[in-house]
């Protein structure tokens, strides 16, 4: 009777793993079936690629039991791995469309379903290459883009090497919240060819990866495709800031004060560098204030400044610096050197006049003497 029972619960835990998609081998190893039809698909966003898969054979009626994945990626040259844990059937993400793209996907039951231990199953691996065409040397040269003043993107590019006179090239944009990529509609040109882009207003673009594609055409052999991602709060140039002032109080305390640069940029989000000239020697510092005190060294004749801001870490992961405003001087008291312009010429007049006086004044006497003697 006890065999009976015993043979019995054996089936039974052999029905249920079967159902649940692995087997129970001798050693008691659980196992558990790769995703399927894995594979990398790319929707037209110039480097915004899609990862999806199907769930392992054998867990389509898997009960109870929250079936994981382990998503692994990278550009081929990158020695690094980005490693995601999910539980979607896709995943999305950016990626280099320059380079070759690989990834790979593996299935995971959780300890609750199993034994104890975490089970994973085997590999599933897939790989994308945009098909290149076109020699290297035909692609664009020193691709340069700048969002100026958090408002208008600006990208200029230089043409490739030996490529064909008749080559002209083309740039299209996307990011999230675009339905499909767009083409640049107001190029800048040079001598009749596309060599950058004037973007409108990129509306809800910030703090978004923003993909760009710059191919082209020829008549005489196929032109490469460049891609590229920024994120635009990463390229802004802000304005200059303007109305300097420098204020020297009891004669060694200095107030340096600017304007905030005008435009959207929030005030929190500047950073300054201040260059500063005392009698000739220079220094240079960084605040977040739109202000600076600092102390005299010496009786200085001239102090000068001039500053240029950029925005911050608090607001953006790089930048690029303003241009630098104009400069800013003090000159020394304003008002003991225009008494001193003033009364210097007037003293030397009137002492010039005080010997002249004297001289007169000696000369009369010196006459009234004789005079006074004669009549004697």
């Amino acid at each position: 009777m006890a065999l009976i029972c015993l043979a019995i619960g054996c089936l039974y835990t052999f029905l249920i793993c079967t159902a649940f998609g692995y087997t129970l081998s001798p050693n008691t190893e659980i196992k558990v079936n790769p995703p399927q039809d894995f594979e990398i698909v790319d929707p037209g966003y110039l480097g915004y690629l899609c990862l999806q898969w199907k769930p392992p054979l054998s867990l389509d009626n898997f009960m109870g039991c929250t079936i994981e994945y382990e998503l692994k990626y990278r550009n081929i040259d990158n020695e690094r791995w980005t490693t995601i844990i999910t539980k979607n059937l896709h995943y999305k993400d950016g990626f280099d469309l320059n380079k070759h793209i690989e990834a790979k996907i593996h299935t995971l039951l959780p300890v609750q379903c199993t034994n104890g231990s975490v089970v994973q199953s085997s590999w599933s691996e897939a790989t994308y290459w945009a098909s290149p065409q076109g020699n290297v040397e035909t692609k664009i040269q020193d691709m340069d883009c700048v969002y100026y003043n958090w408002q208008y993107l600006f990208c200029s590019w230089k043409p490739g090497i030996e490529v064909h006179f008749d080559t002209n090239y083309n740039l299209f944009y996307w990011y999230e919240g675009l339905d499909h990529a767009l083409q640049c509609v107001d190029y800048i040109e040079a001598n009749g060819k596309n060599i950058g882009c004037r973007f409108p207003f990129l509306e809800a673009s910030d703090y978004k990866d923003f993909y760009i594609c710059v191919n082209g055409s020829s008549e005489s052999k196929p032109i490469r495709s460049s891609y590229f991602i920024f994120q635009l709060q990463n390229i802004v140039k802000p304005l200059p800031p303007d109305y300097l002032s420098i204020t020297v109080k009891n004669s060694y305390e200095i107030n340096l004060k600017w304007n905030i640069p005008r435009g959207p940029i929030p005030a929190k989000c500047f950073i300054y560098e201040i260059e500063f000239t005392e009698d000739g020697a220079t220094w240079m510092s960084t605040t977040d204030e739109n202000e600076m005190y600092i102390l005299r060294t010496n009786e200085s004749l001239q102090l000068c400044f001039l500053v240029r801001s950029k925005v911050n870490i608090y607001c953006s992961d790089d930048g690029i610096w303003s241009e630098w405003s104009d400069e800013q001087c003090w000159k020394g008291d304003i008002w003991k050197k225009t008494l001193s312009f003033l009364f210097m010429p007037f003293g030397f007049a009137s002492l010039f006049l005080l010997l002249i006086t004297c001289l007169l004044l000696y000369k009369q006497k010196a006459i009234l003497k004789m005079i006074f003697h004669k009549k004697n």
